[in-house]
């Protein structure tokens, strides 16, 4: 503690700077002196967590939050939730979403019901997730939005479809109204994307629902300039096949080849540009697909498999790996290199990024405590919090690297699986072919188009305004 009797010798400026020191900290020694008195008692936390908000620790009063939550026993009161909600609508629900089921029900806060719903949800437990959510946030809460998009995946997902589609307008709408309240772009674009994820999630229900023609309209409906579109053109190319406009599953398809996408990995896209061939009879260019995809992935596939077996879950080096790719420091391995640059555009590892940001703009505060042990017990739960955010970021990149995987496993076994119906087709096809077959291709007159879809001519490269708009021409071969 500074010593008020010597302050006559204390040269003026530092004098200030110790005193503007001391009141700029005035909740973190609040906050120590509550530690001290009630000698660490986990009852007298929440009065630190209060006091670490003041200064704007959020991350330093993670570790005392979690404990309060683990080993109380009793009801948490009101003012304890809207602790919690604060910390975690700040420092984003992953870290409290290690914590145990059992645990995270001894809060009503409406961020943790959220959080538990989530965690329901990825079991399979949907009902369950919906009872969880019915009542328990309020519509100006900041997690309304999100816990919107849960329950219309929910509905969907219960093939309950109007209801999912109620539930995707009302986030919509709420989305839209908390963005013009938003205080930061990491939280405008969190509800930039919630909104987009909203507006397809109707189209999907509509196609779930077999709406295909309705659905179509509502997928034009998202921005291109939309963090989500990229992945939706798929989305649409499969609903354009449900339709039987296969020409126009091949023009959504053939965007990604822009050099402008990429970033973009989705192995079943060449799995369904491969399908929509053979539906058109096309036989040659669906076996040049298939062929050109199994040069071009399997063997980085092997390597990927063997360099993911070799780290296992050392979430370090997975963090560090995608620390280095977004400096510019790519691998050797193609495909890698182009699996973690779609990971880098990932909505969540973004949002991790932003939440371990904010995590160590904490570190200067605290090393600035003059007090020794207040400063090294503080380290220390800082350092936890940011130990656990890192490990939360590596097993995020680590888990998308393996789902890639699965998907390109699963893509060879379509593949595998096109091959030999090309085959079987083409043996077929010599039978019943006529003796003179045409072989024109590319024609206008085999375009389909909505009242939301327009045709003008085009010639050169990719343009990007018109991503997303190529329709094929191509007329079916089969019957001929």
């Amino acid at each position: 503690m500074l010593n008020l009797k010597n302050r006559k010798w204390l040269p003026l400026i530092t004098w200030l700077s110790l005193i503007l020191s001391l009141n700029s900290f005035a909740g973190v020694n609040e906050a120590w002196t509550n530690l001290v008195k009630s000698r660490a008692s986990v009852s007298s936390y929440p009065a630190v967590v209060q006091e670490l908000l003041e200064d704007d620790l959020y991350f330093t009063a993670i570790p005392y939050l979690k404990e309060y939550l683990s080993r109380n026993r009793g009801v948490i009161s009101k003012d304890v939730d809207e602790l919690i909600d604060k910390v975690v609508t700040q420092v984003g629900v992953r870290q409290f979403e290690v914590l145990p089921i059992a645990i995270l029900k001894r809060t009503k806060a409406p961020i943790i019901r959220y959080i538990l719903a989530k965690k329901y949800f990825r079991v399979g437990k949907y009902n369950q997730a919906l009872k969880t959510l019915n009542g328990t946030i309020p519509r100006n809460h900041p997690a309304k939005p999100f816990a919107l998009l849960l329950e219309g995946s929910i509905f969907s997902i219960n093939n309950q479809v109007n209801l999912a589609k109620a539930a995707f307008s009302n986030c919509v709408a709420l989305s839209k109204s908390q963005m013009n309240r938003a205080d930061n772009k990491n939280r405008l674009r969190q509800l930039s994307i919630n909104r987009d994820y909203c507006i397809v999630g109707k189209a999907r229900a509509q196609f779930q629902g077999r709406d295909y023609d309705n659905a179509a309209s509502s997928y034009l409906d998202l921005s291109k300039d939309s963090y989500v579109w990229p992945e939706i053109l798929f989305e649409e190319a499969w609903n354009s096949f449900y339709q039987r406009d296969y020409n126009r599953t091949l023009g959504k398809l053939v965007t990604y080849k822009a050099p402008i996408m990429n970033f973009v990995f989705n192995p079943e896209v060449e799995v369904l540009k491969s399908l929509t061939y053979m539906e058109l009879c096309l036989f040659d260019d669906a076996k040049k697909v298939v062929d050109e995809f199994y040069r071009t992935y399997q063997e980085d596939t092997l390597a990927v498999k063997k360099f993911l077996t070799k780290y296992g879950k050392n979430y370090k080096y997975f963090y560090l790996l995608s620390k280095s790719m977004k400096d510019g420091k790519e691998s050797g391995n193609k495909l890698l290199n182009k699996l973690l640059r779609g990971v880098l555009r990932d909505a969540a590892f973004m949002e991790l990024i932003d939440s371990f940001n904010i995590g160590r703009d904490e570190i200067e505060k605290v090393k600035s405590i003059r007090n020794t042990k207040m400063r090294k017990v503080f380290i220390s739960n800082l350092r936890e919090s940011l130990l656990l955010q890192r490990d939360l970021i590596g097993a995020y990149v680590r888990k998308s690297l393996h789902l890639n995987i699965d998907h390109l496993d699963k893509s060879f076994e379509g593949m595998t699986y096109i091959k030999l119906e090309v085959l079987g087709r083409r043996k077929q096809q010599l039978y019943f072919a006529s003796n003179e077959l045409n072989r024109s291709r590319g024609d206008i007159r085999y375009l389909k188009r909505n009242d939301k879809q327009y045709f003008w001519t085009f010639n050169g490269e990719f343009w990007a305004d018109e991503l997303g708009d190529y329709v094929f021409s191509l007329k079916s071969e089969c019957g001929q």
